[in-house]
């Protein structure tokens, strides 16, 4: 009896609404056509990711006490072709959007993202979105780890992204491409560096 071919049944491609079917409390993307919901952040997640944004809104998105220069935003749903996706953070150079756009998307890649991992979410984050963003022609990418502490930071290459550094726990570090200020990563952890002889308050 001759064999009878198989065929490959195609799963259907996800579109925008498939994504906008997903209850509001859910993290909702698309990358290469699969739809991808998460839960929302835990404590650690949201700390990791929140206290960059604070960081780096200050003296590049508001120009206090830095450059200025860029948009920084939390947690923006970014249209890259046929993919959807939200990173924790996601920041704009000015000379490249130099309107904030009204839409409830951005559809014009960042100069820079960054995604916190977590147990649920790394692997997507690190394989999956990264090649995304890389085609995309994002300037640079960091990926936060709150259970390993680290931050490690990306930038392109012609052999897609290369590692420039990976700073752990405690480290005070000036990273691309927000090399003009410092950042602590100790309060990324929920610490607080203790006061300095200089620093602490004087009694009297």
């Amino acid at each position: 009896m001759d064999a009878v071919p198989t065929s490959r049944i195609e799963k259907p491609r996800a579109t925008y609404e498939d994504l906008l079917k997903v209850p509001d409390d859910k993290v909702a993307e698309i990358v290469d056509g699969e739809l991808y919901v998460s839960p929302r952040p835990a404590a650690p997640h949201a700390l990791a990711a929140s206290v960059p944004g604070v960081d780096l809104g200050g003296p590049f998105h508001q120009g206090r006490g830095g450059p200025g220069g860029w948009w920084i935003v939390h947690e923006p749903e970014l249209h890259l072709g046929e993919d959807v996706l939200v990173p924790d953070l996601a920041g704009w150079r000015r000379e490249r959007m130099p309107e904030f756009p009204k839409a409830a998307f951005f559809t014009l890649a960042p100069d820079w993202v960054c995604e916190v991992l977590s147990p649920s979410t790394e692997r997507l984050d690190r394989a999956r979105k990264l090649a995304v963003y890389a085609r995309s022609a994002v300037g640079h990418a960091w990926l936060v780890n709150p259970e390993a502490r680290t931050l490690e930071v990306y930038r392109p290459s012609e052999n897609g992204w290369l590692l420039l550094v990976t700073h752990a726990s405690d480290a005070v570090v000036h990273a691309e491409p927000f090399e003009a200020v410092e950042l602590d990563l100790l309060p990324l952890w929920g610490e607080t560096r203790p006061l300095t002889a200089d620093e602490a308050p004087r009694s009297g």
